[in-house]
């Protein structure tokens, strides 16, 4: 069982970066998270969407990264994905994906599998 998690860098103020998050499993039964931490703080969730086998799909973000961010997910390729515009500095962390058998869950304690992180920079 494995997530693997990609498309972090650099980008300037006002960029975007698209995030991969790929399972080895189907993650369609699963609820994604997206959750990130910066030096020094400590692990946030941004995004959620719920399975879309026995669940709804419905997503959720955290104020923050409202009207910015975009969690969705490809069946056919095993993958979720976190499209991140209009990146501002505080956006900046190490980014992770992980997959949850409980619904509508923002608590990191509650999901089963993570990624590795990748790295977000935004910065001019």
């Amino acid at each position: 069982v494995q997530l693997q998690a990609s498309g972090g860098g650099l980008v300037q103020p006002g960029g975007s970066l698209r995030l991969s998050c790929t399972a080895s499993f189907n993650l369609d039964y699963y609820t994604i998270g997206w959750f990130r931490q910066a030096p020094g703080k400590e692990r946030e969730w941004v995004s959620i969407m719920n399975g879309i086998i026995g669940n709804d799909g419905a997503t959720r973000y955290t104020d923050s990264v409202k009207g910015r961010f975009i969690i969705s997910r490809d069946s056919t390729m095993n993958t979720a994905y976190l499209q991140m515009n209009s990146l501002k500095a505080e956006d900046a962390a190490v980014y992770y994906c992980a997959a949850s058998g409980h619904p509508n869950t923002v608590y990191a304690n509650e999901y089963e599998y993570w990624g590795r992180g990748t790295l977000v920079t935004v910065s001019s």
